[in-house]
């Protein structure tokens, strides 16, 4: 059995402003996009993950969303939604100082894909 890599808030760090109860319902709303929107994730370097996702407007709104929502409690993440030619990407993006933080979220992304909640 493989370890959860975002299970409990051990991996959150210090400088997210996300208050402790809400944590866990932001992770499910993450969850969420993983396991319906994301159809692909690629680790582009140890600072920049894309995710590829489903080619729907819901789908690009919904995205969009959460990653307003996480960068007004997680300043250290940068997040760019492409939207081009049929397909909508979402890249997101630290500095090295929080480069574990994204690959826990990636491994996350990963290990959810195509696992519809």
């Amino acid at each position: 059995m493989t370890e959860d890599p975002m299970q409990g808030d051990d991996w959150v760090p210090e400088a997210c402003t996300l208050p402790t109860l809400e944590q866990p319902l932001r992770r499910a709303e993450f969850d969420d996009l993983f396991a319906i929107d994301v159809i692909a994730v690629a680790q582009e370097s140890p600072q920049r993950v894309r995710l590829d996702l489903r080619a729907e407007p819901s789908t690009a709104a919904r995205a969009a969303e959460l990653a307003a929502m996480e960068t007004d409690c997680c300043s250290f993440f940068t997040f760019d939604l492409a939207i081009s030619n049929g397909q909508v990407s979402m890249v997101i993006g630290t500095g090295a100082a929080h480069e574990a933080v994204l690959a826990a979220v990636a491994a996350r992304a990963e290990a959810r894909l195509g696992a519809v909640a």
